[in-house]
């Protein structure tokens, strides 16, 4: 039955629509996730609503960190909208269908947001170091025109990567192939399915992988590097636990979203790593921004400080 549905789509024109295969070789496992899916889309958008709201309304979170932390939640909240409500359309029918405009804005809010976030962690990254190396200074080194500058250029980084790459890609010939081996439009499975030589457009690929991706990672670990060196000269046991829970919180945040791209961008091409490259996707594009919030509430006195006395103020 989803054979036939999906063989009936493809004979469509890949002009008006793809066909997101994603888990459709697997009917029993699309109705766990999809209400997996569902559960992990509500408490992410809980989780990050409630960041934004308790970093807003409370003036003792209005600092540089909470600032950037506000920008990361609502940059969270758009990733997983970009493609999971299409998912969980896809995972509840036997349509497996996007179509071309959907699948244009999907992949350009998907670039755009994917690359904000890489540059938006060297961002919190350089806030963490500029607070434990610099202490003394850090009010006056970051004042708000320059965390306003830093959130712009983290923003502007996400939108110039989908304004070069969104149109390369979705104007690549693809001959009537509409089958799109994933469950978003995502670039590198887009591009698989070009009926022309594609090695120019890989090659700007890995270029602009390298100044998006690891640049800012990076810039992250030479932050790093001197937190780490300036938390060793620190004498007390308090002292330096202290300044591990400041930094503790965006350093598993990092460790999760880097992790699983670097990881998943290293698999070969075959199909067990296509279906493994599925679920790290899942996990990075829905899991990550989930578990966020979690992180940095559980870890940090200052957010649950903030949300007692919301809650308990009438």
């Amino acid at each position: 039955m989803y054979a036939l549905t999906i063989n009936a789509m493809i004979n469509q024109s890949c002009q008006e629509q793809f066909i997101l295969l994603g888990f459709s070789d697997r009917p029993r496992l699309e109705s766990i996730l999809f209400v997996f899916v569902l559960i992990f889309y509500l408490v992410t958008l809980v989780g990050n609503i409630i960041i934004i709201l308790v970093s807003y309304l409370d003036p003792c979170l209005h600092t540089p960190m909470y600032f950037f932390l506000t920008n990361l939640s609502f940059l969270d909240l758009c990733f997983t909208t970009s493609s999971i409500p299409q998912l969980l359309f896809n995972l509840g029918g036997q349509d497996k269908s996007i179509s071309y405009i959907g699948c244009a804005v999907q992949l350009f809010m998907f670039l755009g947001l994917g690359g904000t976030e890489c540059v938006l962690l060297a961002v919190m990254a350089y806030d963490r170091f500029t607070a434990i190396c610099k202490p003394l200074h850090y009010s006056v080194i970051m004042h708000s025109q320059l965390c306003w500058t830093l959130v712009s250029v983290a923003w502007s980084v996400g939108l110039l990567n989908s304004l070069v790459m969104s149109p390369v890609t979705m104007k690549l010939p693809r001959c009537g192939r509409c089958q799109v081996r994933h469950f978003l439009c995502e670039m590198p499975a887009l591009i698989k399915i070009a009926c022309v030589d594609t090695v120019a457009v890989e090659s700007t690929v890995f270029i602009l992988s390298v100044i998006i991706v690891l640049v800012p990672l990076t810039l992250i670990l030479i932050s790093y590097s001197y937190i780490a060196l300036a938390v060793m000269r620190i004498k007390s046991a308090s002292g330096r636990r202290k300044a591990f829970n400041t930094c503790g919180s965006h350093l598993t945040v990092v460790s999760l979203f880097y992790g699983n791209i670097i990881y998943m961008y290293m698999q070969p091409g075959h199909k067990a790593s296509q279906d493994q490259g599925k679920f790290l996707t899942l996990f990075y594009n829905l899991v990550t921004p989930m578990l966020n919030p979690a992180i940095y509430t559980l870890r940090n006195k200052d957010v649950k400080g903030a949300l007692k006395r919301l809650v308990t103020t009438k």
